[in-house]
């Protein structure tokens, strides 16, 4: 069953178009992985779905309920995780929560309950009247996350959660998420951490310059490389004539390069080893190690957009 439907969004700034004819289907009930390098169009599209900010053109709709002609019926429905802390130091953690929760109507007894619950539940009951300058980088991300939750929102979307935390914090943060999909929460989440997204989505949709350029399973989208052979080239630098030569090897599809790193895509069965050894030798290229590996997502991520996820 559908519950978000992006059809044909267009968002325009000036002379460039950060989302160009974006359409894209979420389920009901998944933890939906949304990927993208800088500049994609990830964060314009979660702001025109939290009704940030206006749709040029296309329409967007969650449970079935256009963003357009209701808006605080969809914003009542969303609960979202910003990348940057919305958090207020003057207030305790419980007043930051019960601060939020009322912004969506909650009051009295419920109110109470719910700001009980979401500290509860990311592990913060037992310093709820403490201010967030005392709590660290982890705890200052679980407080974010239990003051988009008390209203019991159906969409939770989470943009880079734990950026900037220690691995306890962020191990905490991923169990959080799944709990809450568990509980009947559908989750679009965002991250430059790729083994993140592969450990929590059921689905994963790639963009890039404003188009979605992937969509699927982990599995679906690793078959897109299942028919290639990739080698991988450590060395410190690549000189682009010797990117221009391998590029133009008749048994070699592509090459993408990033971070002394060069990938190299060619036929199965077919990666002609001795001549790329042979180019890059010829360019006096120093190679500190070269491997045959296979499809991942973090390969597939380079192949369709030359970049990695936190360039």
């Amino acid at each position: 069953m559908s519950f978000v439907e992006i059809e044909q969004v267009v968002k325009r700034y000036g002379g460039s178009i950060p989302v160009d004819h974006l359409s894209l289907t979420i389920r009901q009930g998944e933890i939906f992985g949304l990927l993208g390098p800088n500049g994609a169009g990830k964060s314009t599209t979660i702001k025109m779905l939290c009704g940030l900010l206006d749709i040029d053109q296309g329409s967007i709709r969650v449970e079935g309920i256009s963003i357009r002609e209701r808006p605080l019926d969809v914003k009542r429905r969303i609960g979202l995780v910003p990348q940057d802390l919305a958090l207020y130091e003057r207030l305790t953690a419980r007043e930051n929560v019960a601060f939020f929760a009322r912004l969506y109507g909650l009051r009295g007894a419920l109110l109470q309950e719910r700001v009980d619950e979401a500290l509860s539940f990311v592990g913060l009951g037992d310093r709820q009247h403490e201010r967030p300058g005392a709590y660290s980088g982890g705890m200052k991300r679980r407080l974010n996350i239990a003051c988009a939750i008390a209203h019991h929102p159906k969409l939770i979307i989470m943009d880079e959660p734990t950026v900037g935390i220690d691995p306890q914090s962020r191990n905490h943060i991923l169990d959080s998420v799944r709990q809450l999909n568990r509980m009947g929460s559908t989750i679009i989440y965002t991250s430059h951490y790729m083994e993140e997204v592969a450990a929590l989505s059921t689905r994963i949709g790639i963009l890039d310059k404003g188009h979605l350029i992937a969509l699927g399973t982990q599995e679906e989208l690793r078959a897109q490389l299942a028919e290639e052979e990739r080698l991988v080239v450590q060395a410190p630098r690549v000189s682009p004539e010797a990117v221009r030569e391998l590029s133009a090897h008749p048994r070699i599809r592509r090459v993408a390069e990033c971070e002394g790193r060069l990938e190299i895509h060619a036929r199965p069965g077919q990666a002609p080893l001795q001549d790329v050894l042979f180019i890059l030798s010829k360019h006096e290229v120093a190679i500190e190690s070269l491997t045959r590996v296979e499809p991942d997502l973090e390969a597939l991520f380079l192949s369709l957009t030359g970049r990695t996820l936190r360039d």
